[in-house]
């Protein structure tokens, strides 16, 4: 999904930039216009495709969740419990103090993808917690 926003956005700020030239709205455009618009599509693609950057991965010591920007490792002792609350977008990690912390890997849109993703989670966390 992040691919074929990405592949759009860049699609459309070329078109404006190469438009920009011939339409007839009494402003003046410039090459140098033409050229930052099609840095700014560049630019907005980049930032889209950090959504395609999410990941989980966890084992029977603890999960590590990376997230647009940031990665964040977890023991399971840490980790109160593995929820998807309803109308959420992803799923979540429970935290003491009534804190959370977003899953963006596992994504509501995934659907049974994201249903497996969130019981294989909780078996992991069941395991390393039950002693």
């Amino acid at each position: 999904m992040c691919s074929a926003l990405a592949v759009v956005l860049l699609a459309v700020f070329v078109v404006v930039a190469v438009l920009l030239r011939t339409s007839h709205t009494g402003v003046v455009f410039e090459k140098s216009d033409q050229v930052a618009m099609i840095g700014i599509g560049v630019l907005l693609a980049l930032g889209t495709m950090l959504f395609a950057n999410a990941r989980v991965k966890a084992d029977a010591t603890g999960i590590e969740v990376r997230n647009v920007l940031t990665s964040r490792r977890f023991a399971w002792q840490e980790v109160l419990s593995v929820s998807f609350p309803d109308g959420a977008s992803w799923a979540r990690l429970e935290l003491p103090d009534d804190e959370y912390y977003s899953v963006m890997a596992v994504q509501a849109v995934d659907r049974e993808r994201a249903v497996l993703a969130v019981r294989a989670l909780r078996r992991l966390h069941k395991k390393a917690t039950a002693s």
